[in-house]
């Protein structure tokens, strides 16, 4: 992971360019999840909208250390996938399903990264309150990133969120910084502390995500290299905001009318 970079007003101000493409492209995808869908044709979707507002996915390509590069510009993660899923013709959404849609952008060089969970029409009373669990806890996360607070005061945010409903966050995946990087420093875990760990400056700019499963916190990594799933095959919701941290508080650059939905 890359070293904590504080940011300055004027990149603030290009990351939410960055953050509004990311928010279109994602809420494009939304609108056309449905039962026969396949992900293949919501990567079509994503790639047509990536284009139209003039940006670069950050995604796809994307190579950390011993890993093939990604071979899409989104992560479709249906029900037990956690996060990683790779979009295929042969996934076809049918009703009751949830899926994950992760997607990142860039813009003159800065990124946004978003995710949100879906419900593919009519779904069951347990993945309701997973989805409600995990998207609340993100906002009561996203309101501790202000200055003078920690990583841990996001961290317990997120956890707490989910065990109160009696569900679990991931342990083996984050949360980072970000800017002329995807990934950068800070971790923002799952879980953790209040009251602990880096303290939270003005400038700085976090991917604040969370993954819930309702079932254990483990995982395992699938054959193809990057999709993770839940080893209980239980659901597991995914969501994710680009959040910078000013002098008076949070601000979410990849605000968008889907969430409010």
């Amino acid at each position: 992971m890359d070293k904590l970079r504080i940011k300055n007003r004027l990149e603030i101000e290009k990351m939410k360019r960055s953050g509004k493409a990311a928010a279109t492209v994602l809420k494009r995808i939304g609108e056309a999840i449905a039962p026969g869908v396949s992900t293949a044709d919501l990567e079509r979707i994503s790639r047509d909208t990536i284009a139209e507002v003039n940006a670069t996915s950050s995604f796809l390509g994307y190579q950390p250390p011993e890993h093939q590069p990604y071979p899409a510009t989104i992560c479709t993660s249906i029900n037990d996938v956690v996060i990683h899923g790779i979009p295929d013709k042969g996934h076809v959404l049918k009703a009751g399903d949830i899926i994950g849609i992760d997607t990142a952008v860039s813009i003159d060089g800065y990124h946004g990264d978003n995710a949100y969970t879906f419900a593919v029409g009519d779904i069951s009373p347990v993945a309701e309150r997973l989805l409600d669990a995990t998207r609340n806890s993100l906002y009561d996360a996203i309101a501790e990133a202000k200055p003078g607070n920690r990583i841990g005061d996001i961290s317990f945010k997120l956890q707490n969120g989910a065990e109160s409903h009696g569900f679990s966050v991931l342990q083996s995946f984050a949360g980072h910084g970000i800017g002329r990087n995807l990934h950068e420093a800070p971790e923002v875990p799952c879980m953790g502390v209040a009251g602990r760990g880096l303290r939270l400056r003005p400038g700085m700019v976090l991917a604040i995500e969370t993954m819930v499963n309702i079932g254990l916190p483990d995982v395992q990594m699938s054959p193809d290299g990057w999709t993770i799933t839940t080893v209980d095959g239980s659901l597991s919701a995914l969501f994710e905001h680009t959040v910078a941290i000013l002098s008076d508080g949070p601000e979410i650059l990849t605000g968008s009318a889907l969430w409010e939905i």
